[in-house]
């Protein structure tokens, strides 16, 4: 197994596919997950000197940010709805 990056390639990529999994399965927690994932790809990016890489997570991660702030507000109204 390559360790070229410490092991943090293998962990992103392990929580972006439990991330995907949990916000397949409608949970949010998938979102933050997600978000951990795109930090630790950026950190690879970082190490590997690839600029493309750490912007491009850097983009998923404020697009992923905005998607479980905007879902937090959809449950919010749906709990005032039901009230």
């Amino acid at each position: 197994m390559d360790m070229r990056f410490y092991g943090v390639d293998w962990i992103a990529m392990l929580l972006t596919f439990v991330a995907v999994w949990q916000i397949g399965n409608k949970n949010k927690a998938g979102f933050w997950l997600m978000m951990l994932a795109n930090v630790g790809w950026m950190m690879v990016g970082i190490m590997g000197q690839s600029t493309a890489i750490f912007l491009a997570n850097a983009v998923f991660l404020s697009m992923n940010w905005r998607a479980a702030s905007k879902w937090a507000k959809q449950e919010t109204t749906a709990h005032a709805d039901t009230a």
